[in-house]
């Protein structure tokens, strides 16, 4: 081999560095420690209801609220005593129990026992159900 003079390079030498810390990063405790020792700037930035549930309750309490203002009456309608003692007195003459009746009526021997101790919420299609079944009209006029 010829001519063993210095060879020419025809590259650019690379230089690594490190990329600069992304923002999770940044956060990390050991990172933040790490400045601190170092002395660099650290922010420190306190977030508003951070670790609390204040936002979520407060809007909850706010709808809460607002629907307390549109319902007065927060209970449930009952049946009415009129209803209960018309049905009471219709399966008696007719010498049902409330478990026939509910039978008849493919309800629950419950629903019938809850209607007649007034503790139902009143559904218009169980009360047909049992004006059908007891051959009566128990709403409105006799």
């Amino acid at each position: 081999m010829a001519g063993n003079g210095p060879i020419a390079q025809d590259w650019e030498p690379v230089v690594l560095r490190k990329k600069a810390p992304t923002a999770a990063a940044k956060k990390d405790e050991k990172a933040v420690n790490a400045a601190r020792r170092s002395g660099a700037d650290i922010e420190t930035v306190k977030k508003s209801n951070a670790g609390t549930n204040k936002a979520a309750s407060s809007s909850t309490s706010l709808n809460t609220r607002k629907l307390d203002d549109e319902t007065e009456n927060l209970t449930h309608d009952r049946v009415p005593s009129e209803l209960k003692k018309n049905i009471m007195q219709a399966r008696l003459d007719k010498k049902l129990t409330q478990a026939q009746l509910a039978q008849l009526i493919n309800e629950k021997p419950q629903v019938i026992q809850e209607y007649e101790s007034g503790k139902a919420i009143p559904n218009q299609q169980i009360i047909t159900k049992l004006e059908r079944a007891l051959g009566v009209k128990l709403r409105g006029k006799k």
